[in-house]
């Protein structure tokens, strides 16, 4: 009969999470992806499509669970900079800084979304710079 180790002062009381099934790791590379929908649905769709699929899903694993509330996290976060850097480029419009401004955080989104895409395929958990903890 296995015994869990006794957790001694300092260490995590949670055991940490086993490693994802394959199919949690595709359903993980989906939710990352699905964020590419705001390339279609400006604004909207980057939040709408991973929400879906989490709320569908996030029963099943909780992984899943927790890539879901790590990329809304992302997500939102990125289109708050969007916006706000969309209106910092339309009072400040006659600088050049601002109009480079919305490029550079649209830039890091994509970039983002699929770096953690790739991480969620090799089984590793991806929290992009600047994510506020919202969820």
């Amino acid at each position: 009969m296995d015994t869990p180790p006794p957790i001694t002062p300092g260490s995590p009381s949670i055991p940490p999470t086993p490693p994802a099934s394959s199919s949690d790791r595709q359903w993980k590379v989906i939710i990352h992806l699905c964020g590419l929908a705001g390339l279609i649905v400006p604004s909207c769709g980057n939040i709408v499509a991973p929400l879906v699929v989490w709320l569908l899903k996030k029963p099943e694993s909780p992984a899943i669970d927790a890539t879901g509330r790590a990329v809304m996290n992302f997500q939102i976060s990125y289109t708050i900079y969007l916006w706000v850097s969309g209106i910092v480029m339309v009072v400040l419009g006659w600088l050049i800084i601002p109009l480079i401004l919305p490029v550079a955080v649209f830039v890091a989104w994509l970039v983002f979304t699929i770096l953690g895409a790739i991480k969620a395929s090799n089984g590793e958990e991806y929290t992009p710079p600047f994510t506020l903890k919202l969820l």
